[in-house]
């Protein structure tokens, strides 16, 4: 969860009920009052040793089409509005894979998951070279 401090603009970030840490407001002062946004994502870092794609996985190291079980994923997605309270997404979010051989991402949505994505990835591979 990430959460802005009403008091002193800090934005905090949590994971289930422990407090990870925060970014002080003076590094998003384009977030003062709201945001209209929200990204994120993973990298891998690719010096293409020896000519080739890294074997740095993503993830699980499995594709997202792999699902549940094998696949890492994040689940009920949501969006904290201004007095704190957790609304899920109204809107489907936008997936981009830069090297889908390599590792991608699928998005979907159901009753018991809300909006959810699965991601992940092996590196390199025959189609990842």
């Amino acid at each position: 969860m990430c959460v802005k401090d009403r008091n002193n603009g800090n934005w905090w970030f949590g994971y289930g009920s422990e407090v990870v840490g925060y970014w002080p407001s003076s590094l998003f002062t384009k977030l003062k009052d709201n945001a209209h946004e929200i990204e994120f994502g993973g990298e891998i870092v690719n010096s293409k040793s020896k000519g080739s794609h890294t074997s740095t996985q993503m993830g699980s190291g499995h594709f997202a089409e792999e699902n549940y079980g094998k696949a890492a994923y994040f689940k009920n997605l949501q969006v904290v509005k201004s007095d704190n309270s957790f609304h899920p997404l109204s809107e489907d979010p936008k997936y981009i894979a830069n090297k889908p051989n390599c590792y991608n991402i699928k998005g979907g949505s159901s009753k018991d998951w809300g909006k959810y994505f699965f991601y992940s990835g092996p590196g390199r591979n025959e189609n990842c070279p």
